[in-house]
């Protein structure tokens, strides 16, 4: 799966080379250098911009708010020191050396090493409040009750995962979905990569999230794509009905012999 992510990189950046070698005289067609150019460079520093907003967040969810208050301390002190760096530029080596030399040591002190905090659970929690968080021994338990489970394996840092969240798992209609199957939700958080769920992961065939696996009572476990959809999640949750026809009603024959 890997390989093949990396090979349609390689293809889709390779192609329009290919297409201008192959039909050199589409060239024609292409825009004039100008100043457009810088435009379109000073433009796409939004995206970028987005992008760091998004890791800092990661970061929040991963060690907390400590850590991302050190962080943006060191990028507002790394911007003065580029700035008096700059400024200073006019006396030689020995101010760009002080500058270099100050930029390290605040680097040094602010970067966010220290062993994630308590708040960044909680916050998740905070998050999740109407999901259970994974527990394997709550999860047999209720697999033995023949209750239906089930399970988001998934982690802050990964876009797929807050994708499904926000679009399919955690809307009013799939809420309620889920109410009507009387379907328990678990969230299995590996944004730290905890050791557990690493290990159910592995159980389940895979090694990254996301994944989201179905526990059914007297059924095999029902693992859904990577990219959910409203109607690929009431699919999964149709496959129950003829398990509970089942268990709702036996056979007289067996009924009495299980009184017996």
């Amino acid at each position: 799966m890997v390989g093949a992510v990396f090979v349609a990189l390689g293809l889709g950046l390779a192609l329009p080379y290919v297409l201008l070698t192959v039909l050199p005289g589409w060239r024609r067609r292409l825009p004039k250098p100008g100043p457009w150019m810088a435009h379109l460079k000073q433009g796409l520093a939004f995206p970028m911009f987005a992008t760091a907003v998004w890791l800092v967040w990661v970061l929040g969810q991963q060690a907390g708010v400590g850590a991302v208050a050190k962080l943006l301390l060191a990028l507002v002190g790394g911007g003065m020191v580029v700035w008096a760096w700059r400024a200073g530029a006019g006396r030689g080596w020995l101010g760009r050396g002080l500058g270099a030399a100050a930029l390290a040591l605040l680097l040094l002190w602010s970067w966010p090493a220290a062993a994630p905090t308590a708040d960044a659970p909680a916050a998740a929690a905070a998050a999740d409040a109407d999901w259970l968080p994974y527990d394997e021994a709550r999860l047999a338990a209720l697999r033995a009750d023949g209750r239906p489970v089930f399970v988001d394996f998934t982690a802050a840092w990964c876009v797929s995962c807050q994708v499904n969240k926000r679009l399919v798992l955690d809307t009013d209609d799939m809420r309620a979905a889920f109410a009507q199957a009387q379907v328990v939700r678990m969230r299995a958080d590996w944004t730290r990569r905890d050791p557990l769920i690493t290990q159910a992961l592995a159980r389940l065939g895979r090694n990254g999230v996301p994944v989201y696996v179905l526990h059914r009572p007297g059924q095999e476990p029902l693992l859904l794509p990577e990219i959910l959809s409203p109607g690929i999640v009431r699919d999964a949750l149709a496959t129950l009905e003829p398990a509970r026809q089942g268990r709702a009603a036996p056979a007289p024959a067996a009924a009495a012999a299980a009184r017996s």
